[in-house]
């Protein structure tokens, strides 16, 4: 029979043939439609196909058991909610469930009513994050989103190209700079930027926001504002010529490089440096490259 692709589609993964029916018939009321895993693994090879709205995953099960079965099927539906449904109810199985991707527990004997509820809320919630994405990847921004492991959730396209343009390919579930990336959520300093050296470049990753337990939202910095002496005008007392002069100071010019690329003589850059010293309060070349690097990035000064 053809998917009705008008109803949210749950994928239900139990052997038990009562909770099948049960759940089965409960959920066509409520106006889903329904497929059937007897396992673990027959539920891999349907989301390798066919990416359900929510799954509903009991624990035990032959061949392959619902936790393991949800380690793996995150890396196809890392956004998909995953509801456990068990008889096992002591906090080991429960924190077990969580640790191996699932969103939330529901103890057997399940009740319909409770059933549809947190799978309706559920639902409503990824298609709230599912409009968040679309939305972002029509803005073109860089964004991308990680589990507390550092592994890529989703990505726009543009993050995808910025980063494979700096030697990173990117694939969901996986990220080579994932060992930084959670030594920085882990250690709760995202107050400040991290700054990921690639084989072209800097990368500068800023923290965005937290979008549920174990999800963060995350931007890479556009390289061009980095480049750009209005963000230093804006950000510092000075003039539009002292921001330029700034900007290449704080890319290690010479006062003859500068007056080259500006114009000026070496003098007259010599001359807007003074100037930029006793405004920003910085007495030599050092602190105020250190100061103009704060500002480019959008950190305190």
């Amino acid at each position: 029979m053809p998917l009705d692709r008008n109803n949210p589609i749950v994928l239900v993964v139990d052997d038990s043939p009562d909770s099948l029916g049960m759940i089965h018939t409960a959920l066509q009321l409520g106006g889903y439609t329904v497929l059937v895993a007897l396992n673990g693994q027959q539920a891999l090879d349907i989301v390798a196909r066919i990416q359900p709205d929510v799954v509903l995953m009991d624990a035990l099960m032959p061949v392959m058991d619902g936790f393991e079965s949800c380690r793996q099927m995150r890396c196809l539906l890392p956004l998909t909610p995953i509801l456990f449904m068990t008889g096992l109810s002591e906090p080991e199985h429960i924190v077990k469930a969580f640790e191996h991707g699932g969103t939330d527990y529901i103890t057997k004997p399940i009740n319909p009513d409770e059933l549809l509820a947190r799978i309706t809320a559920h639902v409503r919630s990824a298609h709230l994050i599912s409009d968040a994405r679309e939305a972002l990847d029509s803005a073109r921004q860089h964004v991308l989103s990680v589990n507390d492991r550092g592994a890529v959730l989703w990505t726009t396209p543009e993050t995808r190209e910025l980063l494979a343009g700096n030697g990173i390919e990117v694939a969901v579930g996986e990220f080579v700079l994932s060992g930084q990336i959670r030594e920085w959520i882990g250690g709760r300093d995202t107050a400040q930027d991290l700054i990921v050296h690639t084989t072209r470049r800097p990368l500068i990753i800023r923290y965005f926001k937290t979008v549920h337990a174990d999800e963060h939202l995350l931007r890479i910095v556009d390289q061009h504002q980095l480049l750009d002496p209005k963000v230093l005008e804006a950000a510092l007392p000075v003039t539009k010529r002292e921001a330029e002069v700034l900007l290449w100071v704080a890319q290690g010019k010479t006062n003859r490089e500068i007056g080259e690329i500006l114009t000026l003589s070496p003098r007259t850059v010599n001359k807007h440096l003074e100037q930029i010293y006793s405004k920003i309060q910085v007495d030599n070349r050092a602190a105020a490259t250190s100061i103009a690097i704060q500002s480019l990035l959008g950190m305190t000064v």
